[in-house]
């Protein structure tokens, strides 16, 4: 008998955003559904709208798979984590022994597949995965502060000098045609 797919379905237990008062919790099983969503969406702007390559249903697969190793790490909140460069190394040391351990869950016959997306083995998939990553953290904020909730005004400001400083067109595209809806009421979202 495999484990890996029964500690998957625990990723619904692993809450983000630990330090800050939130109005809506939000676990990483839902985070990560969310990140898919939104880099199918950079993936196909970047190659619909601005004529680029990629693949939107790969980046969709590999965003499913982006926090996994969570499941054995916990989600340790971005003070923490980029707090210095040896504690994000060794913090990668983590994330690695956590992709491992979820590998050998699997039978072998199946690991090969599994290994790029634990492992975020492809370039551009990965900075896709990443924007789609950031871009998730700043809609969350976003939805916590038309929520009234002011604890995510220094992360909203924060995560969108992120978001443009990673100067990816598609990014700047969906900020500029989407972003806007995400602090509306759903009476807003219908008149449209």
């Amino acid at each position: 008998m495999y484990n890996f797919f029964a500690y998957m379905a625990r990723m619904k237990y692993i809450t983000r955003w630990s330090l800050m008062r939130n109005s809506v919790s939000e676990n990483i099983q839902e985070h990560s559904h969310m990140v898919a969503v939104l880099a199918h969406a950079l993936a196909v702007i970047r190659r619909e709208v601005f004529g680029g390559i990629a693949d939107p249903e790969a980046c969709a697969c590999a965003a499913l798979f982006h926090d996994a190793t969570e499941i054995f790490t916990g989600d340790l909140p971005t003070p923490i984590k980029y707090f210095d460069p040896e504690i994000r190394s060794a913090y990668h040391r983590v994330e690695d022994a956590a992709a491992e351990k979820l590998l050998d869950l699997l039978p072998e016959e199946l690991r090969g597949a599994y290994e790029p997306l634990l492992r975020e083995e492809d370039g551009e998939v990965r900075t896709l995965v990443k924007a789609a990553d950031k871009l998730a953290a700043y809609l969350k904020c976003r939805e916590e502060l038309a929520a009234g909730n002011s604890e995510f005004a220094d992360a909203e400001r924060e995560t969108l000098a992120l978001l443009r400083a990673m100067a990816l067109p598609e990014v700047d595209w969906f900020l500029e045609n989407f972003a806007g809806a995400f602090g509306l009421t759903l009476d807003g979202l219908q008149r449209g």
